[in-house]
C-alpha cells in the first residue's frame, strides 16, 4: 500500500505539481514581508470565479509594475492596479479587485506594520483564528484563506499540514489517504506537501484526470 501511494504521489508531482502557484506567478516564497505580502495579493485574484491561469497572469503583471509591498500597492493610483490587471486579462473583476487590493494593503500597513507574520503570531498557533483574520482582508474568503495557507505551508511550519476539504477531496479520488498526517507523510517536507496541495486542486474533480493518474501510477 506504501508503494502504491508514493506512486500515485510522484505521478501527481509529475503532471500537476511542477510548480506551486506562488511560483507559477514568479513568488519566490520565503517567511519574510514582502513574498507572504505577494501571495496574499495572488490568493485574492484566485479567489474570483476566474481561471487560476488569469488570476497568476494579472499577479505577474501587478508585480512587474513594482506592486510588490503593500507599501507599493497602496501608493498606486486605482486607474493603475485596473491597468495592471488589464493586461493580465482579467476584465471582469478588474475595478473592484483594485480597489480591494488598495482596501486590503492600507488594513496590513494599519494594523500589522506590512508584516504578515505579525497576523500569524497573532493568532497564536490556533489555525481557526489564522483564517479568521486572513479573512478580514477584502476579497479573502474562506476559499481565499484555504489558498494562502496551502501555499504558505511550505514556509510557514506551523500550520504544516494545511490541507483543506477541496486538497483531501482530491486525495480521495486518487485512492491516497485523506488524512493531513499520512498524507504530509506521503509528501515529505512541507515544500512537497504545498506542490501535492496544488497538484491534487489542479487535477480537478473530473473521473477522467483522477482515473488518467491511478492508470499512470500503476505503470
Amino acid at each position: 500500500m506504501a508503494r502504491k501511494d508514493e506512486a500515485l504521489v510522484e505521478t501527481l508531482l509529475d503532471r500537476y505539481g511542477g510548480k506551486t502557484y506562488a511560483e507559477a506567478a514568479g513568488i519566490r516564497l520565503a517567511d519574510r514581508p514582502q513574498p507572504l505580502y505577494q501571495l496574499l495579493v495572488l490568493a485574492t485574484l484566485l479567489s474570483a470565479r476566474i481561471s487560476a491561469d488569469i488570476a497568476v497572469a494579472a499577479a505577474r503583471e501587478l508585480f512587474a509594475a513594482g506592486y510588490r509591498s503593500p507599501g507599493a500597492m497602496l501608493k498606486a493610483s486605482w486607474q493603475d492596479r485596473v491597468d495592471a490587471l488589464g493586461r493580465g486579462h482579467y476584465r471582469r473583476y478588474d475595478e473592484r479587485t483594485a480597489t480591494m487590493l488598495g482596501d486590503g494593503a492600507k488594513l496590513l500597513l494599519d494594523r500589522w506594520r506590512g508584516d504578515l507574520r505579525r497576523l500569524r503570531d497573532e493568532a497564536g498557533g490556533d489555525r481557526g483564528r489564522l483564517e479568521e483574520l486572513l479573512m478580514e482582508f477584502p476579497g479573502i474568503g474562506p476559499a481565499g484563506a484555504a489558498i494562502f495557507l496551502r501555499e504558505a505551508q511550505a514556509v510557514w511550519p506551523q500550520v504544516a499540514p494545511y490541507l483543506d476539504d477541496r486538497v483531501l477531496d482530491g486525495a480521495r479520488r486518487v485512492g491516497l489517504p485523506d488524512r493531513p498526517g499520512t498524507l504530509a507523510g506521503l509528501a515529505g517536507s512541507e515544500q512537497r506537501l504545498a506542490r501535492l496541495s496544488a497538484a491534487l486542486i489542479r487535477m480537478g474533480r473530473g473521473k477522467k484526470a483522477a482515473d488518467a493518474v491511478k492508470s499512470a501510477a500503476r505503470r
